[in-house]
């Protein structure tokens, strides 16, 4: 009989073991997964992969291309992904940010997390769930997405949260873990909820009657 209460390590622990290696992000580099990043916002990933077919068309993804399109150059290219005046403006904004410190991720990786954190936050477009993806997936900065599957499950384990900063705050020590490991939480989590969307269904799987203990 497993036992009843479930640490966020041992949460991951049984979800690797319950569905194997996440496979995320999808993606052929790292200025495609910042790019998706912000392509992604309230669109599933099937839009998202006709806009960064057209962006790979048009750049290669290469970091001048991507920094050349303007707003007017961007609209049409991710026109699939919806919300293409916000986005488009979001990435202009990015790239603009990104040339402006030479494209240098690995340097950018380096700046304090809550700094990094802070100075995307400041751009616009760019949420906390983009934010923490970014500094994730493109900056090797270990941290917890507290985006809506998140919530859910959080929620179903007993640790409900009405925001992404609520829960967000609540898992420091994901900060603390390998990057590997906490890019597979993230990864894991989401497949995780992809398949389990409703409390009845998160009744009959195989996480149903376990808690989770926060230190936080």
């Amino acid at each position: 009989m497993p036992s009843a209460e479930l640490t966020p390590w041992t949460l991951y622990q049984r979800l690797a073991a319950l569905l194997g290696p996440s496979g995320w992000w999808p993606a052929d580099s790292k200025l495609e997964i910042a790019v998706g990043a912000i392509l992604v916002q309230n669109t599933n990933w099937r839009n998202v992969d006709r806009s960064l077919a057209n962006l790979r068309a048009a750049t290669q993804f290469a970091p001048a291309s991507l920094a050349a399109l303007s707003q007017a150059d961007l609209i049409p290219l991710i026109r699939p992904s919806g919300f293409y005046q916000n986005k488009s403006r979001a990435l202009v904004a990015l790239m603009a940010w990104l040339q402006a410190r030479r494209f240098d991720l690995d340097a950018i990786g380096k700046t304090p997390a809550a700094d990094l954190r802070q100075q995307l936050l400041a751009l616009p477009g760019i949420g906390q769930e983009t934010a923490d993806a970014l500094r994730l997936y493109v900056f090797d900065q270990p941290t917890f997405i507290a985006d809506n599957y998140s919530r859910r499950l959080f929620g179903w384990l007993g640790v409900p949260a009405n925001t992404y900063q609520q829960l967000y705050r609540r898992l420091p020590e994901v900060a603390d873990w390998t990057l590997k490991d906490a890019q597979e939480f993230h990864g894991l989590i989401d497949n995780f909820g992809k398949t389990v969307k409703q409390k009845e269904n998160f009744d009959d799987s195989p996480l149903a009657g376990m808690k989770l203990e926060l230190a936080h």
